[in-house]
């Protein structure tokens, strides 16, 4: 067996057991890494129930600063005996096992080509606490300790990191420190003759970025976005944006004087009177958003409707989840895409965003705010599990001090004095958007009432046909003006000319730059377009039409965003082949990178339905 070896570029999975308080000691073992300079991407993949249930948590380490997945265990930290299998077999060859050696395991439970490192972790938290929480509490820090010591990672950082977190309970930073002691001093003696082939080494590799949830980046988004109003009701994965904005509105919301809360919070009963509130502050003139996940976007259909046809702004974060029904609450996939895009009965489209990353989701999210009011209609910040609840690296935050917010077409008091043609559902300019007026701008003119049945440009009730159909043409014409609106899509270039492309798009992101990396150091190139918004713009047909095949790489069972592409562009079903992966854990760039090169290799010659087969093992 030929240990791995490797400075600074290694995985590291942590098996535990839900409820165990592992989660907190796991990331502090990130941390440090990342406090000496070198790029980290931790992922906890956790069960939907409160305690009791394997749950894990990933780091990649890596130096040269790729933060997607990238498949593969080098050391494995096995402390769940109910998963204990699973997580040896998951080690790859030449690597590292540390576990809790307190009761002996016969030899079947090993591999022959794994390096096992034991520690007597329970018997040591007996023999030094006497106290149950404190034994399981402590144990999690003790072998964060021993993997300090294993690893070369400085246990002064994480000491301070223990400072840190504990500055509000200074007593409880000595048993902490003395417990991380423990694990590093045990290692030291009776590892050293044998540490691993892995190791952290300080470096300068993280720059100016920040760490930070996709979530809480979210929540601040929608701060700067000038957003006063949020109806919302608890759904994993989305809670954590709320919990945000509310404490972020608590510092830039609240009158420093008087200490009045200048903005609404409501907990609603469920997820269709949460939206019901966000259509109604919007058609008011409030800046609204509410935060779901897939079940709420589903109950939430007919006040999308409402606000698409009656014209409201209205701003839907939506963390997606595994699905259908309730399906696995606490995995991540891309698959609420035709939901969103296309949710209501009748003809309706919708404006959907695509971050890949925390510093888009503060981005995009403050941008669909002014998005929703531009366009009068419902705007979705499409994000997901993995980049909403995992801590990325990402640059930090920008914002523009003199940036106004768009509030788009409204007119004023002055304006409707002046008696212009008013005519709410009317379009005056050819892009599809009319004029609107907040309620009780004016004591007699302007619109004070909207409804959801068809109506003519001057929002009298009418069901005949040409009105109808003008006001459904009209809504298309606004669609179309939002291509030139919203993010655009984000190209590169193969190093040599290709007749491939891949299209992707959202979380996909971080793995998809690697695997583009390692195929173009293979050999095999293609030109990539990330989309970051729907409608399409032009150039992504553009695109398409440049390239004999191209790859649509997704997280969802049913190549949804390749089937909106073939709806929208009336595209060759053949010429767009599915690269798909949807167990509910974050693509990596092995996948990718391995699934590309099966289908370069065999110069595409494959089916689009027989690539989806392929693909979905």
């Amino acid at each position: 067996m030929t240990p791995i070896t490797a400075v600074n570029d290694f995985v590291v999975k942590f098996a535990n057991v839900n409820g165990s308080g592992s989660a907190s000691a796991n990331e502090l073992f990130a941390k440090a890494i990342l406090r000496m300079g070198v790029p980290v991407s931790p992922r906890n993949i956790f069960p939907s129930n409160i305690q009791g249930m394997p749950t894990w948590y990933e780091v990649r380490v890596c130096e040269a600063g790729w933060l997607g997945r990238r498949g593969g265990v080098d050391l494995a930290v096995a402390m769940n005996p109910q998963t204990w299998d699973a997580d040896v077999k998951e080690i790859a060859p030449g690597g590292y096992l540390f576990h809790d050696s307190t009761r002996p395991l016969p030899r079947s439970k090993f591999r022959e080509d794994v390096r096992t490192l034991g520690m007597p972790i329970t018997a040591i938290c007996n023999e030094t606490y006497s106290d149950p929480r404190q034994r399981q509490l402590f144990k999690n820090i003790i072998y964060v300790g021993a993997l300090a010591a294993l690893l070369g990672i400085e246990v002064e950082t994480i000491e301070a990191l223990i400072g840190e977190q504990f500055r509000r309970k200074p007593k409880l930073f000595e048993p902490n420190q003395r417990a991380l002691r423990i694990g590093y001093d045990y290692a030291c003696e009776h590892f050293a003759d044998a540490p691993t082939g892995l190791s952290v080494r300080r470096a300068d590799a993280v720059g100016n970025r920040i760490f930070v949830d996709g979530n809480s980046a979210a929540g601040l988004g929608c701060v700067y976005g000038g957003a006063t109003v949020c109806a919302w009701y608890p759904i994993t994965p989305s809670t954590s944006v709320v919990e945000a904005f509310e404490s972020y509105c608590g510092k830039f919301r609240t009158d420093a004087e008087t200490g009045e809360r200048r903005c609404a919070i409501v907990q609603a009963e469920d997820e269709i009177a949460s939206i019901g509130m966000v259509v109604g502050a919007g058609w008011n003139g409030a800046r609204a958003f509410t935060a779901t996940s897939g079940p709420g976007v589903s109950l939430m259909t007919e006040f999308l409707g409402l606000a698409y046809f009656a014209e409201i702004p209205a701003t839907i974060i939506n963390v997606q989840r595994g699905g259908p029904s309730t399906g696995m609450p606490t995995r991540t996939q891309q698959a609420d895409l035709l939901s969103c895009a296309y949710a209501s009965h009748g003809d309706t489209k919708h404006v959907l965003l695509f971050p890949q990353d925390p510093a888009e989701c503060f981005e995009f999210s403050a941008a669909a705010l002014d998005l929703a009011d531009r366009l009068q209609t419902p705007v979705f910040l499409m994000s997901d599990l993995d980049i909403g609840m995992n801590q990325r690296l990402c640059e930090p935050f920008a914002w523009d001090e003199a940036r106004a917010h768009d509030r788009g077409k409204v007119m004023d008091a002055q304006m409707l004095d002046t008696g212009v043609d008013f005519g709410r559902y009317k379009d005056v300019d050819g892009d599809g958007i009319p004029w609107r007026t907040y309620p009780g701008t004016h004591p007699d003119k302007g619109a004070f009432f909207t409804r959801g049945t068809s109506r003519d440009p001057y929002a009298r009730y009418s069901e005949r046909g040409p009105d109808y159909i003008y006001n459904m043409e009209r809504l298309l014409r606004k669609f179309d003006t939002a291509k030139a609106l919203v993010p655009q899509p984000q190209l590169r270039r193969a190093a040599a000319p290709t007749r491939f492309g891949v299209i992707h798009f959202g979380s996909t992101a971080p793995a998809m730059d690697e695997a583009i990396g390692t195929l173009d150091s293979d050999g095999f190139h293609l030109d990539t377009l990330r989309l970051r918004a729907f409608p399409f713009p032009d150039s992504v047909a553009g695109f398409i039409a440049a390239h004999d095949q191209v790859f649509v790489v997704e997280q969802n069972r049913d190549a949804q965003l390749r089937s909106m592409l073939i709806n929208e562009f009336d595209i060759d079903p053949a010429r767009l082949v599915p690269i798909l992966h949807y167990d509910g854990t974050p693509i990596t760039a092995r996948f990718i990178a391995r699934a590309l090169r099966e289908r370069l290799a065999a110069g595409a010659a494959v089916t689009a339905p027989k690539a989806a087969a392929l693909s979905a093992g």
